[in-house]
């Protein structure tokens, strides 16, 4: 689909299932053939269990990419392993930096600690963007209540650089929301989430959070780096449709 078509169709959708939950929104993603394949990427964080079990309950052999920095928390790789298998998610692709990049640009590990937008390029932005080039689609847990770069979601974006489809179907989801669904759905918590992480990412770039704060204030803690970059396009964060 030419990319003007591409763009109509994107705003057309966001306006169409702008009252809709966020299964159809999902369903819609994985059957459009505008769309073409479509993968979830998923960090197995504090919050993914929603998206991945309505994924499991939609169409459980979609690709589900994971990104393992190799930096994570122990409790995040173990609990990949046993929510993958409860949710009996057939297609999980994990991911990692190519050793060969990492030590010619990491070769002590404190990469993070001097320059952590470079950190996250390297061990995430450049293996999510190559494992996504076979797909013409992803599909994301981002809310707007994360505040920040993610308070103007749509259901539906497009990278502009690289024409694929950015889906979001729980956007318009309220914290509460995800504490509900959890809860009726009986599904397992990130053992950190009981420790005061409610945003889960890097080991040594998370922290827990206090009462009363934002509930990513322990990501990047005391930096101004808000995100890690995989939903940025030429340094931009992508907005109602388009990169803004």
């Amino acid at each position: 689909m030419p990319q003007n078509d591409l763009i109509a169709h994107v705003r057309a959708l966001n306006e169409q299932f702008r009252h809709h939950s966020a299964v159809p929104v999902l369903a819609h993603a994985l059957s459009d053939p505008a769309f073409g394949r479509i993968a979830l990427v998923s960090s197995f964080g504090a919050e993914s269990v929603v998206l991945l079990h309505m994924l499991s309950i939609t169409r459980r052999d979609t690709p589900v990419i994971f990104i393992d920095t190799r930096l994570l928390f122990a409790e995040t790789l173990v609990y990949q392993q046993e929510l993958a298998e409860r949710l009996a998610l057939s297609d999980v692709r994990i991911i990692r930096a190519g050793q060969a990049d990492l030590a010619r640009h990491d070769p002590d590990g404190t990469l993070h600690q001097r320059d952590p937008d470079t950190c996250c390029a390297l061990r995430k932005t450049a293996p999510l963007e190559a494992a996504l080039t076979q797909f013409g689609g992803w599909i994301t847990g981002r809310k707007r209540f994360h505040g920040a770069t993610r308070q103007a979601l749509d259901f539906f974006e497009i990278e502009a650089e690289t024409g694929r489809i950015k889906v979001n179907p729980l956007a318009h989801w309220r914290r509460e929301d995800v504490q509900t669904y959890i809860e009726e759905n009986r599904l397992p918590r990130h053992p950190l989430v009981a420790q005061g992480y409610p945003s889960i990412g890097c080991m040594p770039c998370t922290s827990s959070v206090r009462e009363g704060e934002d509930i990513r204030a322990g990501r990047w803690r005391d930096r101004e780096k808000t995100e890690c970059g995989i939903h940025f396009a030429a340094g931009k964060v992508t907005r109602n449709g388009v990169s803004a």
